[in-house]
């Protein structure tokens, strides 16, 4: 076959190929009138470096994999010298994952002094990232009894990525939807006696949960997670880049959600009404469970792990 055609069957481009052939990886026959000609088995050799190098293993380093193929094995990784290459690679990532957790924590430690500088005259911050001792705990109302089985609305609402959620329409699988009632910013005030309401303190360190666990959670079977609150999807953007969260954020200033779902609210000064903090899984367009009440929330996305992994769907 030509080129193009082993490229198309591959999946990948004739450039790629070509690539390929100057590493050695594959070496075609050169028919008479010097036109490249390759074989299946150069099929199953691009193919084969092309996953590697997608999952971070370079074509320069793939050759034990062509070797073990060229032995007769049916995958490349069946050989010692393949499995060498794994451990390999897998120690020059944990290299840069530890060097780039080096920088990370020296650009943290940099916000938070350039942060601490910009607010010293301000009175001093509440630290949103973790709890205060004594905290009081919510008790179960059972205003969320009835919601396991319940359809989700058909509703749309905003996201912090600019994405519209349809929650009728969230896709296969399951989504974790946790709903909480507002998120601290640094220099600005939570409502009065807000550590005195149960169950209220602690929304920055859910999402900080929520994010430390997240591929966890989409192995465990969440297919996709979502936070949920009242504010408005340009202070949700600025807390989804402020803690680093890998999912988005979902904005129903109305409370839409609550009113078709009959959810738990609460008040707080200078706030009419807000989302009491409660955990959806959803599944097929019905709820599936609840997480209600939360306590502590910064545990909380362990303890929606720990159920999806005791309820495989």
């Amino acid at each position: 076959m030509r080129i193009g055609e082993l490229a198309g069957k591959a999946g990948v481009s004739t450039k790629t190929v070509r690539y390929y052939e100057r590493l050695g990886l594959v070496d075609p026959a050169r028919e008479p009138n010097g036109y490249r000609s390759f074989g299946e088995n150069d099929v199953r050799v691009v193919m084969e470096v092309s996953e590697l190098s997608e999952i971070g293993i370079s074509p320069s380093k793939a050759g034990p994999f062509v070797e073990c193929l060229d032995l007769g094995h049916e995958h490349g990784d069946e050989c010692v010298s393949s499995l060498t290459v794994y451990r390999d690679t897998i120690t020059d990532l944990e290299r840069m994952i530890d060097a780039l957790s080096l920088r990370r924590d020296a650009l943290q430690q940099r916000l938070d002094r350039s942060a601490d500088r910009s607010f010293k005259k301000e009175k001093p911050m509440s630290d949103y990232t973790t709890l205060p001792e004594g905290l009081p705990v919510p008790e179960d109302d059972g205003a969320a009894h009835g919601l396991p089985g319940s359809s989700m609305p058909r509703l749309s609402l905003p996201a912090s990525d600019g994405r519209s959620i349809d929650f009728s329409d969230l896709g296969p699988g399951r989504t974790v939807v946790y709903l909480y009632p507002l998120t601290g910013r640094p220099g600005v005030d939570l409502p009065e006696g807000w550590d005195a309401i149960p169950g209220a303190r602690g929304c920055s360190t859910e999402a900080c949960d929520f994010r430390d666990h997240f591929q966890q959670l989409r192995n465990a079977g969440a297919e996709r997670v979502f936070g949920l609150s009242g504010q408005n999807t340009e202070y949700q953007a600025e807390v989804v880049e402020r803690l680093r969260l890998p999912f988005s954020m979902i904005s129903d200033e109305s409370l839409a959600l609550a009113d078709a779902l009959g959810l738990p609210t609460f008040s707080a000064p200078g706030h009419d009404r807000l989302y009491a903090r409660l955990t959806l899984v959803v599944r097929g367009g019905v709820v599936e469970h609840v997480f209600y009440p939360i306590f502590p929330p910064n545990e909380h996305a362990g303890q929606v792990l720990d159920w999806l992994v005791q309820h495989p769907a």
